[in-house]
């Protein structure tokens, strides 16, 4: 007798010693799996037998597993950093130490990080009135025209002098002038043409927080802040205090100009030849070495920038036995260069890169593929999201959908904003507590729902998908320029033909194909080409690649496109969308670019890979040329029926998690490249579920063909019981 399925198997999850999920733990994780929201206190002076009851109701009913003080308002009280306040501080750790539940260490008085409560808070510029020397500074031009035959004078301005450059405007031909400075006054013949006069000046901003890009300004924000906690509670670092949390740093401050006097020498030391040339190009078309001038100058920049902050954080919390974390402002941007510099690199020092999901109309969701897959490059187990801040008092459903949808984009730990101790003066709804009557009833499922996805999620293993998509980060960088059109907050400049947000929404959103980003730096250091395969070598998350997409630059390292070319070269398969690379890093060299892209394109099917161009990546276009190159995909949908998902392979075992995120329940065919025996785990409920599968070899490989369902606005797990 035939049946739809010719060999039908219904499995359960038999865990032995040696498999990492168990199903007690999965029904009920350990604290440290519960999720820790931001607590403000805020706008009202603060009291030991209130904080008390409600760190009570917090981790007893709404079912935290601790929580991240977040003092905050003009109208805060014990004073910040205070005696008074680390006592009341103090209260807190020592509930937690006895409730088994963990604090998040908050490094600020409001937001952004880096000025001890200047912003956002009470307005007193404690870092600056103590440290005014290693506070931002600011790139300044100030420029003259000049006619030829006269002698040009002018007093150099204040500040220091990081270049002086006369530019003909009509040749680009470009000359320093520094030699031509006499006891501060610049004095020059201008020869013929139209030229220029540019002095560029690093000044103070004014900005009361700290010097981002300089490492001894931040340890000194380091000495007052964490310094100070960890001076008054030693004892519970490392085992109730987990981790510390900064909170939205950016570069976007100084008018989008962020600078550093040790810039010249920086660049120096890293490029083998001094900067002073280049300067124009910040703001100007200097001709053929333009994108180059740039990349070099704002790759540069955001190198400092990580290091300088993230990097300074990082190295003193792993010296005090805890984690750092952290988000970026203004991540939705699809030009970083003026707001995170490079938002992939700020996860490079970070033990759990971040990023924030606040207000409505912020599309945040572009942009959770880019930090998590900044830690499957840098080899990171964690992935945090601060998420639901000034959304207003959203359905329960909307906290699942978001949630959801995270998980499935690398996301692994969801950091709740926010619980307020005067919730009767909330500034940024929803108010996520036992109080909010919307949420009082739904909080503790939820964050048990929370709980069981991190505890999957968050276990070492590695990320597993088949495609790679490159970070376009030399060609938003070779394109950027200073005082743009969009303003400062608003990334400057609109590069045209960037296109890898809507590649990334394609992909997961459209087509049901998870992906890495790679940045070219890992791209070209941490990569290896063998047979047609490109491998992530990385200690735990060790990727592999069977296709590469290289969405719309116009700006491209060699490096990066050596690699790219062996990796074809070798059977890899290459599809290029939008916008062909024609400029390179390296300066004097974009003929070679064009000349590799050109090899590659000419080969097209004909050599052992496959390249495509597509110049407009529709759907069906994108479908066609993936299923061309990846035959066996690991995981695959039948068209139509395509869910958001993530898959990971654990020690054990693999980890399938997939998201229905539509208005009715999902009964369709599921194809998982290997022959396993699955099972399903329900997160929202914690039960075990049976699931029917079926093995078929396609194409010489082994398969297995899962019936998944998933009720509406649901979710499961799908793993994967070796043993």
């Amino acid at each position: 007798m035939k049946t739809s399925f010719l060999t039908i198997c219904i499995s359960f999850l038999s865990l032995g010693a040696s498999a990492q999920i168990s199903q007690a733990d999965f029904a009920n994780p350990e604290n440290k799996y519960k999720p820790i929201p931001l607590w403000f206190w805020n706008n009202t002076t603060v009291k030991e037998t209130e904080l008390l009851d409600q760190f009570h109701q917090m981790v007893g009913k709404d079912g935290y597993g601790g929580c991240a003080i977040l003092p905050f308002g003009q109208d805060f009280k014990p004073e910040y950093l205070s005696d008074d306040y680390f006592n009341l501080y103090g209260k807190i750790i020592k509930e937690a130490k006895k409730l088994d539940v963990h604090l998040s260490l908050y490094d600020e008085y409001g937001f952004p990080s880096g000025s001890m409560g200047a912003i956002n808070a009470d307005g007193v510029p404690r870092f600056m009135n103590k440290y005014p020397d290693a506070t931002i500074k600011r790139l300044d031009k100030v420029e003259y025209k000049a006619l030829p035959g006269d002698v040009f004078e002018q007093a150099v301005p204040a500040g220091k002098l990081m270049s002086v450059v006369a530019m003909d405007t009509l040749t680009k031909s470009r000359i320093s002038l520094k030699q031509h400075i006499r006891s501060g006054k610049l004095e020059w013949k201008v020869p013929e043409g139209a030229w220029k006069i540019m002095f560029f000046v690093c000044v103070k901003d004014g900005d009361p927080n700290v010097d981002y890009l300089n490492p001894e300004a931040v340890k000194l924000f380091v000495k007052e802040t964490h310094q100070a906690y960890y001076d008054r509670f030693p004892s519970y670092f490392g085992n109730t205090i987990i981790e510390t949390f900064f909170d939205e740093p950016t570069m976007y401050r100084a008018k989008g100009r962020m600078w550093t006097e040790k810039f010249n020498e920086q660049f120096i030391s890293r490029y083998g030849e001094s900067p002073e040339l280049l300067y124009p190009a910040l703001w100007y078309d200097i001709g053929e070495e333009t994108q180059s001038a740039r990349n070099r100058l704002f790759g540069l920049r955001a190198h400092l920038y990580t290091e300088g902050f993230m990097k300074t954080i990082a190295e003193w919390a792993s010296v005090h036995g805890i984690s750092s974390t952290g988000h970026q402002d203004q991540e939705e941007i699809a030009n970083p260069v003026s707001v995170s510099g490079d938002l992939m690199l700020c996860g490079k020092y970070m033990d759990i890169p971040g990023i924030d999901k606040i207000g409505g109309g912020r599309p945040t969701e572009l942009f959770y593929k880019v930090v998590s897959s900044s830690a499957n490059n840098w080899d990171k187990r964690q992935v945090m999201s601060e998420t639901y801040g000034a959304m207003g008092n959203i359905s329960v459903k909307t906290l699942y959908h978001i949630a959801m949808e995270q998980y499935t984009k690398g996301i692994n730990t969801l950091i709740p904003h926010a619980v307020w101790y005067n919730d009767q003066n909330v500034t940024f709804l929803p108010e996520l507590s036992w109080r909010n009557e919307l949420y009082r009833d739904s909080l503790p499922a939820f964050n048990k729902f929370l709980s069981r996805l991190n505890y999957i999620l968050q276990q070492e293993g590695r990320h597993v998908a088949d495609i790679a998509v490159l970070y376009p980060i030399e060609s938003l960088q070779g394109e950027h320029v200073l005082d743009g059109e969009l303003g400062f907050y608003e990334g400057g400049v609109i590069i045209p033909n960037t296109d890898y947000t809507h590649i990334s929404a394609l992909l997961t959103d459209t087509l049901g194909r998870d992906f890495t980003y790679l940045h070219p730096e890992v791209l070209s250091e941490k990569c290896r080409v063998e047979k047609g395969l490109l491998h992530l070598d990385n200690q735990v998350n060790k990727e592999t690649f069977r296709l590469l997409i290289v969405p719309g630059v116009k700006t491209i390292s060699l490096s990066t496109l050596r690699q790219i070319e062996s990796f074809f070269q070798s059977g890899g398969n290459v599809i290029f969308t939008t916008q062909l690379p024609e400029k390179s890093v390296e300066p004097g060299r974009d003929q070679e670019v064009k000349d590799k892209i050109a090899r590659i394109l000419a080969a097209g099917s004909s050599a052992s890979g496959k390249a495509f161009f597509i110049g407009k990546p529709a759907p069906d276009v994108l479908r066609a040329a993936i299923t061309e190159s990846c035959r066996v995909p690991d995981v695959a949908f039948e068209e139509g029926t395509e869910l958001n998902y993530i898959h990971k392979e654990l020690k054990d075992q693999s980890v399938y998690y997939f998201a229905n995120l539509k208005e009715k329940p999902y009964r369709a065919n599921v194809v998982l490249r290997g022959k396993l025996k699955p099972v399903l785990l329900d997160p929202h409920t914690g039960q075990q579920v049976k699931v029917a599968y079926k093995h078929k070899n396609v194409h010489g490989m082994e398969t297995t063909t899962v019936v998944l369902p998933i009720e509406k606005n649901s979710s499961v797990f799908l793993i994967d019981n070796i043993h």
